[in-house]
């Protein structure tokens, strides 16, 4: 019997299971991982796997489902279950099931808000945001002619076309409540969605409430939201602004963030360097169930408490700011994840910071345990363990990736967004359509996955195990209950389905897409309840049943 490094709870609440990780345990001590637990649900999210952008409040992606398992083939259009949005739907979130055991999944993008029927994959309503330029024709057509040009002009053609998709985006951190409403992160506020008729799914979608800001009260716009464990929604600003607001909007709670004075320094200095869009704070964030805030800035990591009515910064409070190796000067592109949850468990931050060559980093989140000595060279005795993330490459001068990291028990998955080549005078700020829609062709595909764990035992970060395969754009995501690692990938000109094995990283099969039409375009990969495989496109959605 195969035993997965990282169990969910029902496989791990098997007897027979119980029995042979016991066993196991005494005869491999030091070199079996151990299982952490899963990370508890808050409950004032919706009740279910997928409530909130990255899964839940720890950020994780990760699920205890079984997912598709093969074997290899390619996959025929009438097997992928895809409609048209739109651009700009890069996640979704499912309510709590209703009385006859039914959700709704929610998405947003640059022109509309839609509900649809997670089961069926079909749309219930939309509500639209601004007039929408493309049709499914045209959507086809754009990227047959991106697709279509001379092999010189396609990395132009692709900037043109992803500036075109993305103008005007806002919204793309979401989640449901509870309550089954649909919050919408903005520049300036927040706005909620729900359904006209609370018991008619297929109602029209209205807005429910919106919130502003003061004026004054922020700088810069607010990009990423999260959920306390009590209630209160986390805004987060750019520049370093966080506000915790009731979800009724009747009251909230504002704190700047320690050295965030030096935002506007930051996106000065990105500006004049080509990397116009680089922020002081960029992706979104962790919160703990005990009201710890975890975010990244440009050069630091911060973990801000909230109290239950306020929030704080200092350090008598159990808040804290410790710089991490940032040698490009342009800080972390990923959302950080909570590694750890049980009473006798490591608690841990892990994400990648801003070395050339990124690492992978852990740091001790709460106490740092009595007796620790701090790492060689570490910028503070807070950072648990560093594991450069070269891809296999020790010659490797540049790594670097703006995908979250990907986390299930005690190992975290990153992958390399760098394409293999960059066109002479190609503008800084469009690389990313390279691999956004150019990711297939050989000559910018990035290759490189690797897993780092968290050996316990041993209080240690270290390198798993290295793959070569293609996720140029795509956040991945571990499924416990296939013991696998999922990304949307590229192989001989085609996307693909890719299924990893999470403890060897062994290639176990992919699934051949048909066209460039399911592409996931910086999207994030997920399950539904059924296993499923759902993710963004750059038109729509699609799903590949299980």
């Amino acid at each position: 019997m195969k035993v997965p490094a990282n169990n969910s709870d029902s496989l791990r609440s098997h007897p027979m299971m119980r029995l042979l990780v016991f066993v196991l345990s005494l005869g491999l001590a030091g070199s079996l991982f151990a299982l952490p637990e899963l990370p508890p649900r808050n409950p004032y999210l919706a009740d279910s796997d997928n409530a909130i952008a990255h899964r839940n409040s720890a950020q994780q992606d990760s699920s205890s489902k079984r997912g598709p398992e093969g074997p290899t083939r390619a996959l025929a259009e009438s097997e992928i279950d895809w409609f048209f949005l739109g651009p700009g739907h890069f996640g979704e979130n499912f309510s709590s099931p209703d009385s006859e055991g039914r959700r709704i999944g929610w998405t947003s993008g640059v022109y509309d808000i839609t509900k649809y029927d997670p089961d069926t994959h079909q749309i219930l309503a939309s509500y639209e945001l601004r007039s929408n330029p493309f049709t499914e024709a045209s959507s086809d057509a754009a990227l047959a002619s991106v697709y279509g040009a001379p092999i010189e002009q396609q990395p132009m053609a692709a900037l043109q076309l992803t500036a075109s998709m993305m103008k005007d985006m806002v919204g793309v951190y979401t989640l449901v409540d509870r309550d089954g409403d649909f919050y919408v992160s903005g520049h300036s506020g927040i706005t909620v969605y729900g359904s006209a008729e609370p018991d008619d799914r297929r109602s029209a979608i209205v807005v429910k409430r919106r919130w502003q800001a003061p004026e004054g009260l922020v700088s810069g716009h607010f990009t990423v939201m999260n959920m306390t464990f009590d209630g209160w929604l986390v805004l987060l600003s750019e520049d370093g602004d966080v506000v915790a607001l009731k979800r009724d909007f009747s009251d909230y709670r504002h704190i700047k963030m320690r050295y965030s004075e030096q935002a506007a320094a930051y996106r000065d200095y990105a500006q004049s360097t080509g990397r116009r869009g680089y922020t002081w704070v960029r992706n979104s964030f962790a919160i703990d169930p005990s009201g710890g805030i975890y975010i990244v800035s440009a050069g630091y990591l911060h973990k801000v408490i909230w109290d239950g009515d306020q929030l704080s910064t200092k350090e008598s409070d159990g808040a804290w700011s410790v710089p991490y190796p940032d040698g490009t000067g342009y800080g972390s592109g990923a959302t950080p994840a909570l590694m750890g949850f049980g009473p006798d468990e490591d608690h841990l931050i892990v994400f990648t910071d801003g070395d050339p060559v990124m690492n992978v980093v852990a740091y001790w989140r709460d106490a740092i345990p009595e007796g620790w000595e701090p790492l060689p060279g570490a910028l503070s005795e807070r950072m648990a363990g560093r594991v450069r993330a070269d891809m296999g490459d020790p010659n490797a001068i540049a790594v670097q990736t703006e995908q979250a990291t990907v986390v299930g028990g005690y190992r975290a998955i990153v992958v390399n967004n760098a394409p293999a080549t960059v066109p002479a005078k190609f503008p800084q700020i469009g690389i990313s359509a390279l691999i956004g829609l150019l990711g297939t062709d050989p000559r910018y595909t990035p290759h490189g996955m690797q897993c780092i764990a968290w050996d316990a035992q041993a209080n240690l970060l270290k390198l798993a195990w290295t793959s070569q395969v293609a996720s140029p754009n795509t956040v991945p995501f571990i499924s416990l209950g296939s013991d696998l690692v999922y990304t949307i990938g590229a192989r001989d000109g085609h996307w693909t389905l890719e299924g990893l094995d999470l403890e060897s990283g062994e290639e176990v099969f992919h699934y051949t897409l048909p066209t460039a039409k399911y592409n996931g375009f910086f999207s994030g990969v997920q399950q539904n309840d059924a296993g499923d495989i759902s993710y963004g496109t750059p038109f729509g959605r699609a799903r590949i049943r299980r």
